[in-house]
């Protein structure tokens, strides 16, 4: 099976994006006007299957120069452990605005290593704030 990213919002699966989103430690609570809002005020990127179903959903908040957040990154099961999930950050990071952005960060509870791969280090004594760093200071 083949699977692509779209940062086309009308292929969006806003139901199946809220009960994934709100099953996680950091979206529970969050009611479907508030999915909607996070959607609309962000970038948002969807995996699908080459069976145009959706797997996956990240979004992105930015200025495209000085800061981005990636938030809401899920594989939705049965897909996790397929690399599906670097594919979508890399991707993320990848994209020309994001390249030259000063600062990249995410929050996360338990998924330091997977980020650190890409380059994420943690935020002073923070538990959970990672990011990518380029901002020079002379």
């Amino acid at each position: 099976m083949e699977f692509y990213i779209s940062e086309d919002r009308t292929k969006l699966d806003v139901p199946k994006i809220h009960k994934e989103v709100t099953a996680t430690y950091w979206g529970g609570g969050r009611t479907m006007d508030q999915t909607l809002m996070t959607i609309d005020k962000c970038v948002c990127f969807g995996v699908y299957s080459d069976k145009d179903e959706q797997v996956g959903f990240a979004r992105l908040l930015t200025d495209s120069l000085i800061f981005a957040y990636i938030m809401d990154v899920v594989i939705f099961d049965p897909y996790k452990g397929k690399g599906l999930g670097k594919m979508l950050v890399k991707h993320i990071l990848e994209r020309t605005d994001i390249q030259t952005v000063k600062t990249v960060a995410l929050k996360t509870k338990d998924s330091h290593s997977f980020y650190e791969a890409f380059g994420f280090k943690r935020v002073g004594d923070s538990e959970m704030w990672l990011a990518i760093d380029r901002a020079k200071y002379d």
